[in-house]
């Protein structure tokens, strides 16, 4: 996988709830252009989270066909996620899009990669974590750390381990989109 510069998203599944944030930020080269991208959709009536890294209009064609999976199989995000990557990975158009995605609902956290794979993390009795994009592995060790040590809910450690991301890496900010379920 290639590391995607320019995002953060984390996504964090514990005590029944799942949070999913992302930065704002979006850079040309070395350049700030946007502050307050919207990376992060709520899909299928809102009962799915999914988040990007990379290229916004790949991302964007994604999202679309990752919606049309989720209405194929009625809502099975594990199903529609396999679908999508493996549509990703041998069609020829869509093999070149550079992005990751993370999906997620009440029972799955899943992220997507266009080489076809659909992984799901390590999950303990307190939960789960996943993170990608340019400021991922410190958002994963931060929320990873709050899970483990602390009693904060789902979004709280999204927040704090974007924050603590965002103080590392150059291609995050602090403008949060944080989403939700239920």
């Amino acid at each position: 996988m290639t590391p995607m510069t320019g995002t953060t998203i984390v996504a964090v599944r514990c005590k029944g709830q799942v949070a999913m944030a992302g930065d704002g930020q979006v850079t040309l080269g070395e350049t700030i252009v946007k502050h307050s991208a919207r990376k992060i959709r709520r899909l299928y009536n809102g009962k799915v989270l999914a988040g990007f890294a990379g290229s916004v209009a790949d991302a964007l064609a994604l999202f679309q066909r990752f919606e049309e999976k989720l209405e194929e199989f009625r809502g099975d995000l594990k199903r529609a996620a396999v679908e999508l990557a493996r549509d990703w990975r041998t069609d020829r158009i869509l093999r070149r899009l550079e992005a990751l995605m993370i999906v997620a609902d009440l029972d799955n956290l899943l992220l997507l990669t266009g080489a076809g794979e659909v992984i799901e993390p390590d999950e303990d009795e307190r939960g789960g974590v996943l993170a990608i994009g340019s400021g991922g592995p410190y958002a994963a060790a931060a929320a990873k750390a709050l899970l483990k040590f602390t009693d904060l809910d789902a979004p709280t450690i999204a927040r704090e381990a974007l924050k603590i991301a965002a103080s590392l890496c150059v291609y995050t900010n602090e403008h949060i989109i944080l989403e939700t379920l239920p």
